[in-house]
């Protein structure tokens, strides 16, 4: 037996064996047509059956049309959704993966329809959500009864898919979680009122789900151990529900997360980023799972095999959700079986390219591994017709990708970066608080390069002379950007610091003005870490939110944060100039001038400026050459990896 004789396993749950601990949560993928499955979607969840997870929940599916809205869903309330599951369902338990569908409604939890107007939203009581501002419409005693046949025939749909389960919703604050807040239902019929009452819709939905799936599929329910939000259900609350509920007899497992999508606040443990701890949610399911007898499943910032080990061998679930550790590295089960512990590509919870690119209503995908979501294009790379030199100039995230991918497809590699580390601005990143993780990023492409076989020269700039010297067949430029530095009035009077000199250990003074023009983790980070050393912070952000460039869950964690730091932030503000004791703003908005008084230093965030250096002295060279990543044009270490894929992949 391994080290992770827990986690490998096997659960068996009404005549089902799943063959070991690992489970991909219910996730958006936003890989839809029309409401059903496309072969894109089968082609990512079936990485993740290949790669090993012993089972996978699919998104959330709507039951009712009344849960429309105008983030796209499978519509589980209509027959057009069977080929599309039946297809999934092939592709994942061909591999010995089980598929559980999972059923949901949103309730008042309505963002906008697809025609971008306000949809009706609907709820036990008309009380407002605080999110999305909608106020919604009391559900009649018809129109629940019809919500409650919705989802019998929904699990009807996924039966005859020939899924091995379903998943009902009662988490998130979602429409079944609404029922049992008292602060949330005030209905005074038969489902209010009691404690009884306001479990009598979920009762409802669970006996007719399980009607609809029979009983040989799987039954199970998640649910949020905690809210974590204002007027949102607390941890005491939902055990007495999850117990009450497991006596019924009718589930076959409990899956907990914590959060709900009521508040902005709640809504950051949905998808939690790396400011919170490992496992953080465990506990919450370690108090359910020590009061009911069915198994208990857990997910929540389990993104490394030994942490969920740990959790599973203290008994405090059965089973691990680890969704984005699988959209990291889908390989990561069987690694993990086989001890190549080293060989994981460890999700570093940055929540970029996953819940982000959800959020932004495109398809997800990973900034370590962007053929993830894209499976059809680079799901399996094909070899070099004719092996070639390569020479790559940059060891940031992009040089690294480029280098790996080329390599990877039978080409001699030699990668060259001036400095005496990879990684680029990688390394800054990671001296900002509660942001070492996101240093993983270079320590997981500094192992594949190794795994790879690539050439590596450290302080080695790569010049013109140099290309002419060893003649590669083809030059990859991944020079990177500095910071961006325009002219400041008044700065020769001024202490002025840019964000690396910061983190590199400048001294700054004891009241700081950070002008945040990238609106990104930049300003956040700089902020909180100032404050935390004991400066007096002021933000002053060229947009409409500091952190509106990055994803909402990370931003809005952060900005509690800084909050209870004393951080003051202030939107709007165009940098102006600075003097020996003020920065100077303009309003972006009034065109009115700001003045932040008692400014020791002023630190500045504006960006960067291509490193451009190399590329115009290849003018003229004629040989291949790409430009990739930062150097190309200063945007994230998204773009930087994804663009070392595609070059990779085509020299």
């Amino acid at each position: 037996m391994t080290a992770l004789d827990h986690l490998f396993a096997p659960l068996t749950i009404r005549d089902h064996t799943i063959r070991n601990r690992i489970f991909s949560t219910g996730h958006m993928t936003v890989m839809l047509s029309d409401g059903v499955p496309t072969e894109r979607m089968v082609a990512y969840h079936a990485a993740r059956a290949a790669g090993g997870a012993g089972l996978i929940i699919l998104e959330a599916a709507r039951a009712h049309p009344s849960g429309d809205s105008g983030r796209p869903a499978i519509r589980a309330y209509d027959d057009a959704c069977i080929p599309g599951y039946a297809r999934l369902a092939k592709a994942v338990q061909e591999h010995g993966c089980k598929l559980f569908g999972q059923l949901t409604h949103p309730g008042r939890e309505m963002g906008l329809a697809a025609d971008g107007t306000h949809a009706v939203a609907y709820a036990p009581s008309a009380i407002p959500n605080e999110r999305f501002h909608t106020m919604p419409r009391e559900m009649t005693p018809d129109m629940i009864a019809e919500i409650v046949a919705g989802f019998g025939a929904a699990a009807g749909r996924m039966r005859q898919a020939g899924l091995d389960g379903v998943e009902v919703v009662a988490s998130h604050g979602y429409l079944l979680s609404q029922f049992l807040n008292p602060r949330i239902n005030r209905r005074e019929d038969s489902y209010g009122g009691s404690a009884e009452n306001r479990m009598r819709f979920v009762r409802e939905v669970i006996a007719a789900v399980r009607a609809g799936a029979g009983e040989e599929m799987i039954v199970g329910m998640r649910l949020s151990g905690e809210d974590n939000d204002h007027h949102g259900l607390e941890q005491p609350e939902m055990a007495e529900i999850a117990v009450a509920l497991a006596e019924d007899g009718q589930l076959d497992y409990l899956n907990v997360a914590a959060g709900t999508s009521a508040g902005l606040a709640g809504s950051t443990h949905i998808v939690p980023p790396m400011a919170y701890d490992v496992a953080y949610t465990a506990p919450l399911a370690a108090a359910i799972r020590a009061r009911v007898a069915l198994p208990v499943f857990v997910a929540g910032r389990i993104n490394q095999p030994q942490d969920a080990e740990t959790v599973l061998s203290s008994g405090q679930a059965d089973m691990c959700g680890m969704t984005r550790a699988l959209i990291s590295d889908p390989e990561m089960p069987e690694k993990a079986r086989a001890g190549r512990l080293d060989d994981i590509r460890a999700c570093i919870a940055c929540n970029q390219a996953c819940i982000g690119h959800m959020l932004n209503g495109t398809p997800i995908s990973c900034i370590q591994r962007p053929e993830t979501g894209r499976e059809l294009d680079y799901g399996t790379l094909l070899p070099a017709a004719t092996p070639r030199r390569v020479l790559v100039a940059g060891g940031g995230p992009a040089g690294m990708k480029a280098a790996i991918t080329a390599a990877k497809r039978g080409h001699a590699v030699t990668l060259c970066d001036a400095s005496a580390r990879l990684g680029g601005q990688v390394n800054l990143a990671q001296l900002l608080p509660g942001r070492a993780e996101f240093g993983g990023l270079t320590t997981n492409l500094s192992h594949e390069l190794g795994m790879a076989g690539v050439t590596l020269c450290l302080n080695t700039p790569v010049t013109r002379q140099m290309i002419e010297a060893e003649a590669p067949d083809a030059v990859v430029i991944a020079t990177g950007a500095r910071p961006y530095a325009p002219a400041i009035d008044g700065a020769e009077e001024a202490h002025v610091l840019d964000a690396w000199q910061v983190l590199e250990g400048a001294n700054t003074g004891a009241r700081v003005v950070i002008a945040d023009w990238r609106c990104d983790w930049v300003g956040l980070g700089l902020a909180e870490k100032l404050a935390r050393d004991g400066c007096h912070v002021r933000l002053a952000v060229n947009g409409q939110v500091a952190g509106q460039a990055i994803p909402q869950y990370v931003r809005d964690k952060w900005l509690g944060d800084l909050h209870r730091l004393g951080v003051e932030i202030m939107p709007h503000l165009r940098l102006f100039g600075a003097d020996d004791e003020s920065a100077w703003f303009q309003h972006t908005l009034s065109g009115e001038p700001v003045e932040m008084e008692g400014t020791d230093t002023l630190v500045t965030a504006l960006g960067h400026a291509p490193e451009t250096t190399l590329a115009r002295a290849l003018t003229g060279w004629g040989g291949e050459t790409h430009e990739i990543g930062d150097c190309l044009s200063p945007r994230t270490a998204e773009e930087a990896v994804l663009e070392g894929l595609r070059i990779g992949a085509v020299i």
